[in-house]
């Protein structure tokens, strides 16, 4: 893993633990419960983390733009964890623990899905059709 993964993976779970940054939000241990199992698993402790409105997003790249390729995951309501994307209506499914959520992200990497390259989703590309060509 690079230290561009880690450190964003470490600050990510950091912040979790931190009730001024994280508010008052019945979202706020079950998302710090989704970071740490996602966090777990090395398929995708070495992709790039992201967050928003709750949402825990995996990227295949370092850099801005994020790549849009993989399931996130994002507590709900009920106290479960929706699976959805690639696309926002995308729905994969409901999962009644952070565990299970994480399985179901990892069973939809795509192919080749490995360690986050160092830079923006054009250079991954090229960098890909390269590898490509051998």
């Amino acid at each position: 893993m690079n230290d561009v993964v880690q450190d964003q993976w470490l600050r990510l779970i950091a912040n979790a633990d931190d009730p001024q940054k994280m508010g008052r939000s019945m979202f706020v241990t079950p998302y710090a419960t989704m970071l740490r199992t996602a966090y777990a698993h090395p398929r995708l402790r070495v992709l790039f983390p992201w967050t928003g409105m709750w949402e825990l997003h995996f990227s295949r790249c370092t850099e801005q733009r994020c790549t849009w390729d993989i399931p996130y995951i994002a507590p709900t309501k009920d106290g479960r964890f929706l699976v959805a994307g690639p696309l926002r209506s995308q729905v994969v499914g409901h999962a009644d623990s952070a565990h299970d959520a994480v399985a179901l992200v990892v069973g939809r990497l795509p192919v080749g899905c490995g360690k986050a390259f160092v830079g923006t989703p054009e250079e991954l590309a090229v960098h890909e059709r390269n590898h490509e060509r051998g």
